[in-house]
């Protein structure tokens, strides 16, 4: 007899059902991608309002994403404790009402503070998402569903590009772009709370009655054949309260396997590191080569416009050649284009073809990677295993902004600081073709925890790609 888990993975795939939590869940990260891309647009602005250093540039992005980092870890291990519905609404709250705040701040120091705290609550949204809609997704197309929840990164980031352009003639102009973003932030708070709590979390907690409530509302509303199917007892787990949930979660990942943690962390951390990188110093790096404010947006909002074509592709190529072929393939070319664009930015045509090279292979890489970790993890770790290896890519990357404006860029110059990134992609990748498992085509649980086992004693000749 099948398992409730079971049923739900096997059900038919329905946009008025599983294609309802897909849209809610992506335009949450739609706001992730916004308000990770603006810090990019604001640097200039709020450098000449504020008068800052290069190195003080730096701090608007740092901030955001140090908030990101901590709110990941803390929103991951929240969602495996208390369910991915409520975390789901929070976190964008909190975002939504901090940033409208950060609008209004009279000062730098109190933008940063605010800018920090809406970092904490936005960095729950990609971990909780994901692990909300996988858990949602038929077994059968959930590769293609996680991959194609990445299309709504570069429209966030192309949307934030299209508006922000769009402002630069206002008086304040950074104020009307962050409070601009935070109002449909608020409407989709309150959209939010019409989502049903996932089935399979409610299952691993011991919930049965609200568990069948769902599952059979989700039976009914497909059109699937009505089966019967059991919940299993739950595996009975000490209860902590307090910080020591998040360093509980953090034990349990590792201890799960450490080959296949570390491999998720190195590889979020290089592929982001590079691509915030990115992000974060566009439009100040092609300021820095004499063209406009106009230019230098737009320039970087093309660079994120062809990466909605790279996601679409990359749904298509990541169950007809595997997460991990598809990472390790473009994540390294990604990073080798964003070099060519830095010997290129004397030829102004050359180096924005080059920069829109860099954007669709980065959004190639970036989908198949959040739907590859997001499935490495069974059920009780799911959110707070990626949320831990998005927090240790944020922390990276938090403070890559400020290091790249004060050492590197200055320092090593802009060729030879995207070609340590690269060596660091390259890396990365080399490490998760030997210490993690493809996972195209599997369920979510019995067989990643099997999947673990396997990658801590590989046999011998077993392939790694």
């Amino acid at each position: 007899m099948k398992t409730g888990d079971q049923i739900v993975q096997d059900l038919p795939w329905r946009w008025g059902v599983q294609g309802k939590i897909f849209i809610i869940g992506g335009l949450g990260y739609l706001f992730d991608a916004y308000d990770i891309a603006l810090n990019g647009f604001l640097m200039p602005l709020l450098g000449e309002h504020f008068h800052l250093t290069l190195s003080e540039r730096g701090l608007v992005a740092t901030a955001n994403l140090i908030g990101m980092a901590l709110g990941a870890v803390a929103w991951g291990a929240v969602a495996d404790r208390i369910g991915r519905k409520k975390a789901f609404s929070v976190t964008l709250l909190i975002f939504a009402v901090f940033s409208v705040l950060g609008a209004l701040s009279p000062s730098y120091p109190v933008f940063l503070a605010l800018r920090f705290v809406a970092g904490v609550g936005l960095g729950g949204c990609i971990p909780v998402d994901y692990a909300l809609v996988a858990e949602f997704s038929p077994k059968k197309y959930r590769g293609r569903v996680l991959t194609a929840l990445d299309v709504w990164w570069p429209i966030g980031v192309t949307l934030c590009g299209v508006v922000s352009t769009a402002m630069l003639t206002l008086d304040d102009n950074w104020r009307w772009m962050l409070t601009v973003m935070s109002v449909p932030a608020l409407l989709l708070f309150w959209v939010r709370r019409g989502i049903p709590e996932s089935p399979v979390f409610l299952s691993k907690k011991g919930r049965e009655t609200e568990a069948r409530a769902v599952i059979d509302d989700l039976v009914a509303r497909t059109g699937a054949p009505v089966q019967p199917y059991v919940i299993p007892e739950p595996a009975k787990h000490a209860k902590s309260k307090g910080p020591r949930v998040a360093l509980e979660q953090l034990r349990d990942v590792w201890k799960f396997s450490a080959r296949i943690t570390s491999a998720a962390w190195l590889l979020f951390a290089s592929v982001m590191l590079v691509y915030y990188a990115a992000l974060s110093w566009m439009p100040s790096i092609l300021k820095e080569q004499g063209l406009g404010d106009r230019v230098a947006f737009m320039s970087t909002t093309l660079m994120s416009g062809v990466g909605i074509v790279a996601v679409l592709a990359s749904t298509v190529l990541v169950d007809l050649v595997g997460r991990k072929w598809l990472i390790g393939v473009t994540a390294p070319l990604a990073s080798l284009a964003l070099v060519v664009f830095t010997k290129l930015l004397h030829m102004p045509t050359g180096a924005v073809i080059a920069l829109a090279v860099f954007g669709f292979l980065m959004q190639l890489t970036i989908p198949a990677m959040y739907a590859y970790v997001s499935e490495l993890y069974p059920t009780l770790l799911r959110a707070s295993g990626f949320g831990w290896a998005s927090s240790f890519s944020r922390v990276l990357t938090g403070f890559a902004p400020l290091l790249f404006g004060s050492v590197m860029w200055p320092v090593l110059g802009l060729p030879l600081t995207f070609g340590v990134l690269a060596v660091a992609v390259v890396g990365s990748v080399v490490w998760t073709a030997i210490a993690a498992p493809e996972t195209k085509g599997r369920s979510l649980d019995e067989e990643a925890e099997a999947a673990a086992e396997v990658v801590l004693t590989p046999a011998p000749g077993q392939a790694l790609l």
